[in-house]
C-alpha cells in the first residue's frame, strides 16, 4: 500500500462495499485514501460495468413478495440474473426485499417507473443504480423483471 493508504482503510472500505481487494486498494488510490470518494468510484465503476453486460441473458432469479399495512398492501417483484449462484445470495435477496417494499410504498407504474424511482431508504440513489451495482459486484446482468401490486379495495 502506498504510504497515504493504510489496512484499516481498505478493510473499512471493503467491508461497506464488498467489493474485491484489489478494487478497493485501486479505489483509494484513485481517490488518495479518501473513503467516501473511493466509495462513489467503486459505485460509479460498477454501473459501467453493469452496462457492459446489459445484453446477456439473465433466467434465473426470484419472485420477492412484501406485504404492508397489516395484510392491505402486497408487492411482488420478479429480480432476475444468470446463474443460481447469485440467486442465493444474500445480496440478491436483500435487493429482492427492498424492491418489494419499494413497489408497495410507491406503486410504480412499471418497470421503467421503478427503475427511475427515488430510493425510499436513501434519496440519494435511484433504484436502478441499486440494481447496477449489485450487478458490477456480482459480475452479471441483473434485471427486474414483472411486478405487481394489490391494495385491498381498488382495482386494477
Amino acid at each position: 500500500m502506498t504510504k497515504n493508504l493504510s489496512l484499516e482503510d481498505l478493510k473499512k472500505l471493503r467491508t461497506k462495499t464488498k467489493a474485491g481487494v484489489m478494487d478497493c486498494r485501486t479505489a483509494l488510490e484513485a481517490c488518495s485514501g479518501d473513503l467516501k470518494k473511493a466509495e462513489i468510484w467503486l459505485r460509479e465503476k460498477g454501473i459501467k460495468s453493469a452496462d457492459k453486460r446489459a445484453e446477456r441473458e439473465a433466467t434465473c432469479g426470484l419472485v420477492e413478495a412484501y406485504t404492508h399495512g397489516e395484510g392491505k398492501i402486497v408487492a411482488a417483484v420478479e429480480l432476475c440474473c444468470e446463474t443460481d449462484f447469485v440467486e442465493r445470495t444474500e445480496d440478491f435477496k436483500k435487493l429482492a426485499h427492498d424492491l418489494a417494499m419499494q413497489v408497495a410504498a410507491m406503486n410504480p407504474k412499471d418497470t421503467a417507473d421503478l427503475l427511475s424511482q427515488s430510493w425510499i431508504k436513501n434519496e440519494s440513489l435511484k433504484i436502478g443504480d441499486l440494481v447496477k451495482e449489485l450487478s458490477g459486484k456480482t459480475g452479471e446482468n441483473i434485471k427486474v423483471g414483472r411486478l405487481y401490486r394489490l391494495e385491498l379495495g381498488k382495482g386494477k
